[in-house]
């Protein structure tokens, strides 16, 4: 083999190897993993951001609307605590001012009595004497404004006995009624708006 010839043969050896190095090396840089660019990092850092606020957000949300629920539930049980209060207290007002007129009204009934004892013992020549006169118009304002007041007298002879509304003191005999029925009224019983003031005396056929 002459010069020339491994010469040649040399250089060709040398580019085989060259195209096999290149060739590797290519397959080496085809099979590097692909960085992510810095674009793409920063959008998914945005977007976990973005997600996570919007987490912190729904959770405060969330904490408020409880709270305000809470708050409302605690003012609508005040608001039915004070009513109950307030109609309590109407009711307890009412109830004293009931005893106080009652009070007034048990004083007042003495003197309503007196009157009609004495209008009873004048005598039947002087009834219409400017004396007895006066006097009936005196008992005739005091009745009314009783009986404005909502006082009014308890019905007695001729009704069936009631224990809640007479007071049987004694038993008659009587042709005129049955037995159980009040015959006869000793002391006029009164009501004030549907509550005995005084029970009426009675005496009951037998």
């Amino acid at each position: 083999m002459s010069e020339k010839e491994n010469k040649e043969e040399k250089e060709e050896v040398l580019e085989e190897i060259l195209e096999d190095l290149e060739a590797d090396a290519s397959a080496e840089k085809s099979e590097e993993p692909k960085e992510e660019k810095p674009e793409e990092k920063n959008g998914e850092h945005e977007e976990k951001g973005h997600k996570k606020k919007k987490d912190k957000a729904d959770k405060k949300t969330e904490e408020l609307k409880e709270k305000v629920d809470q708050l409302q539930d605690k003012c609508m049980r005040q608001m039915a605590e004070f009513e109950n209060f307030r109609k309590r207290s109407e009711k307890e007002k009412s109830a004293m001012f009931e005893t106080g007129a009652k009070s007034v009204i048990e004083k007042i009934l003495p003197v309503v009595d007196n009157f009609e004892r004495g209008l009873a013992t004048i005598p039947e020549e002087e009834k219409g004497s400017p004396f007895a006169d006066g006097m009936n118009m005196i008992y005739r304002q005091l009745m009314t404004e009783l009986e404005n007041m909502g006082v009014k007298p308890i019905e007695a002879v001729g009704q069936e006995f009631n224990p809640d509304l007479h007071n049987a003191v004694m038993q008659v005999e009587s042709q005129e009624f049955e037995s159980g029925v009040i015959a006869q009224e000793l002391q006029k019983g009164y009501t004030y708006h549907d509550s005995v003031v005084r029970h009426s005396m009675v005496a009951v056929a037998q």
